[in-house]
């Protein structure tokens, strides 16, 4: 079993040897065949990212609901939300989404979305997996699955950053060394990682220059630093590709500055009715501004919830109560943001995902024969005050991802899991190696595509085995 300690220590030994390495080299056939990539049927992706486990059974997959009562044992409550009607005929999810309720005839629900049981249930760990399709420790830093849309694809506007990571604060919080670790280019080098904007109404700020500097300063210092990158000794830290694709990510945030496309950062832009129907918070605000850059040639952006240890979907405690908190977050943003894509014409176009790392239960701490180590303080028995009614564990055996847009189906449910505890996917499990194939399929990439790296393959999805779910697909 893996301790965060020893999760930190192989992540950074990975970063650095990483930034010694050569370009990787994409290969054009494996196993003597040639890849062939799909047509695509998406053009660009937004990945809605509940940060810190979104619990199915209480969010898209409701089950049996039993309201709190002092004394209700534990094994009586799956549900802590009861399940309301949606635009699909037969089909529910929780209350509290009465919005995504109404626009779920424009997407799909995959209802057996499972994870691997990795002994020790580190949140950190879990979403690099789910970010990059690889386990934790690598020899190499793994590519985020938007930088290997960044490194196939290619920007879809020259002057627009490929990859846009928004809502997730890289420093001041617990576990950030561990997030930043796949929220990177890895070895494909700095210019396929992310433009980070933790704080969507301030994005507009990291487009412009300094207030109160000329541009012809500017201007100055931005070639001064590049000057001293050229200068510094190579090999010494960085090979030269790194070094170069470096340099190619000042060039591109440059060229940005003095884009017209900039004013899309600008989420102040919008009508005030536009902003306040997307206004609950962080997130809302996110999404807003990922309508925005999307529609000016973003290629993969994600909008998170933000992961604090302990906050927001990292339910261990009150868990019901902070759930209703984020179900207000959420709902609203993410319907208007699949109205106005399809408003605008964007959404048959635009993959819309939402995801989370593992779900959630009251009892089950990882899936039926564990032995991770249990971190939830509510008891398993009985319930004795309102703080213990919630989902406390983390549960890897089914959760629920749901699409919209980006040629999958209108109106349609795949897989399933068990009515009743413990609900493992029970038909269609689909893995996270499988989940990014589907993805990869509807951006028009191979899940086979492969790049040399370090004298070894390294897949898109691990050992090109991912399969993608067809069955989604209009």
């Amino acid at each position: 079993m893996r301790s965060r300690r020893d999760l930190l220590k192989s992540l950074a030994a990975a970063t650095t040897a990483t930034l010694s390495l050569p370009e990787p080299r994409a290969r054009a056939s494996t196993a003597g065949q040639p890849i062939e990539h799909p047509e695509p049927t998406a053009d660009a992706i937004i990945l809605l990212w509940m940060a810190g486990g979104m619990a199915a059974p209480d969010n898209l997959d409701p089950k049996r609901y039993q309201p709190f009562e002092k004394g209700l044992a534990v094994a009586d409550v799956i549900s802590t939300f009861p399940a309301i009607p949606t635009a699909v005929d037969g089909v529910e999810i929780c209350q509290g989404l009465e919005e995504i309720a109404s626009v779920l005839d424009r997407g799909t629900l995959l209802r057996s979305h499972v994870q691997p049981d990795l002994g020790s249930i580190l949140h950190s760990r879990h979403q690099y997996h789910w970010h990059t399709g690889y386990v934790p420790p690598q020899t190499v830093a793994c590519p985020h699955i938007g930088a290997w849309m960044s490194r196939v694809l290619g920007p879809r506007n020259p002057v627009m950053p490929a990859f846009i990571n928004i809502g997730q604060r890289l420093e001041g919080i617990g576990e950030n060394e561990e997030i930043k670790a796949f929220t990177t280019g890895g070895f494909f080098g700095s210019e396929c990682g992310p433009m980070n904007l933790p704080y969507p109404d301030q994005a507009a700020a990291a487009v412009r220059p300094p207030k109160g500097m000329q541009p012809d300063r500017f201007a100055s210092r931005y070639d001064r630093f590049k000057q001293l990158l050229k200068a510094s000794p190579h090999g010494a830290y960085t090979s030269d590709f790194h070094q170069e694709s470096m340099l190619r990510s000042l060039d591109n945030a440059h060229r940005l500055l003095s884009a017209k496309e900039r004013e899309a950062f600008d989420i102040s832009r919008e009508p005030q009715e536009v902003r306040e129907r997307y206004d609950t918070g962080r997130f809302g605000r996110g999404c807003l501004l990922a309508r925005r850059l999307v529609e000016q040639g973003a290629r993969f952006v994600e909008v998170t919830t933000e992961y604090v240890p302990f906050l927001h979907w990292d339910t261990h405690e009150r868990g019901h109560e902070t759930v209703a908190r984020m179900h207000a977050e959420i709902d609203r943003p993410i319907a208007t943001l699949i109205r106005d894509l399809e408003a605008r014409g964007l959404l048959d176009r635009t993959l819309v995902v939402i995801a989370s790392e593992f779900s959630r239960d009251m009892i089950t701490e990882g899936q039926p024969g564990s032995t991770a180590t249990d971190q939830a303080k509510s008891p398993k028995d009985f319930l004795q005050e309102p703080s213990h009614y919630g989902q406390h564990r983390h549960f890897t055996g089914g959760s629920t991802v749901a699409l919209f847009g980006g040629g999958v189906k209108r109106g349609f449910v795949y897989g399933k899991t068990a009515d009743e505890r413990p609900c493992m996917a029970i038909e269609n499990p689909v893995s996270v190696s499988d989940l990014h194939a589907t993805l990869f399929t509807a951006m028009g990439i191979s899940p086979r595509t492969v790049y040399d790296i370090e004298s070894r393959p390294f897949y898109a999805t691990e050992d090109g085995e991912g399969r993608a779910v067809e069955a989604i697909f209009s």
